[in-house]
């Protein structure tokens, strides 16, 4: 049987110690203040990304890796882990070009590497833990396709939300009014957020931190059903109080499974969403 690798970019949010165990290699993101780069979110945390953000009053941009990038780490992942089949997992292409760059490396290196490239159609850990359902079947001697089935599977049953603290960060980058952030500031509505159709959407406006978090826990509930939980995982920007926070309050409500990391929303996405984001990410046991 072929021996197949696997690897992910950095907008999978899979912690450092969730990809070594599996040797994944996560090709990073570029993130760029007044059209200088800054560096990537493999130098670049939240606590530096938001410190600048307020300093300055602008948000940085996000650009995907170049094709240059990604054969410099599929190179890297061949050497590293001597693979017959290399199977790379993207953010959706619905909100990145980072699938259309990787498509161009592939081409490039088609004559001497075998390369397949999966849209996830998701993003942060829910793409994350496709990428660790198919590392566990291929480290278990599956093939390339039924690696590729496996992150699927997952897929179908992981469900994400979201809850915004504020829309300040959304009016900075021009996808709510001035207007629109203050009003919401004013009455204190804190979006809630999923993943529709491989793009993070909003799903409701809920008055009060309390109240977001509360219909979280109902919207969870009701995915869970009468269903196990597999893997869970709650997700911040720079807020990592609340996160334990609302662990404690979901933990009260709901039969969780002992092992609940708490994950950072990667830079690459959280200049989309501002800090205080809270969220839980979980796959359902179908």
């Amino acid at each position: 049987m072929p021996k197949v690798s696997i690897i992910t970019d950095t907008d999978s949010s899979l912690p450092k110690e969730m990809a070594a165990e599996y040797n994944i290699l996560q090709v990073p993101i570029s993130i760029y203040f007044d059209e200088e780069l800054s560096g990537t979110d493999h130098d670049i945390n939240n606590e530096i990304l938001f410190k600048k953000i307020d300093e300055t009053g602008k948000l940085p941009t996000t650009a995907a890796p170049t094709p240059g990038v990604f054969v410099e780490y599929f190179k890297k992942a061949f050497k590293a882990e001597k693979p017959d089949i290399l199977v790379y997992f993207s953010i959706s292409g619905e909100m990145s070009a980072t699938i259309k760059s990787a498509q161009i490396a592939v081409e490039d290196l088609k004559s001497d590497y075998d390369i397949r490239v999966v849209d996830s159609n998701t993003l942060s850990i829910a793409q994350g833990y496709m990428v660790l359902a198919a590392a566990e079947a291929a480290q278990n001697g599956a093939s390339a396709e039924e690696a590729i089935q496996a992150a699927e599977k997952v897929k179908q049953n992981t469900v994400l939300y979201g809850a915004l603290s504020t829309l300040k960060y959304l009016s900075l980058s021009g996808r709510v009014s001035n207007i629109t952030a203050g009003m919401a500031s004013m009455l204190n509505i804190k979006p809630i957020l999923s993943v529709q159709n491989g793009k993070l959407e909003m799903l409701e406006k809920v008055r009060t931190r309390k109240k977001s978090w509360k219909r979280m826990i109902e919207l969870v509930k009701a995915d869970v059903g009468s269903h196990a939980i597999e893997r869970i995982s709650i997700m911040h920007v720079n807020a990592e109080d609340a996160a334990r926070q609302f662990e404690t309050l979901l933990r009260s409500e709901l039969d969780c499974p002992a092992e609940m990391p708490i994950i950072d929303f990667n830079p690459g996405l959280s200049v989309h969403t501002g800090a205080g984001l809270v969220g839980v990410c979980l796959v359902i046991a179908k």
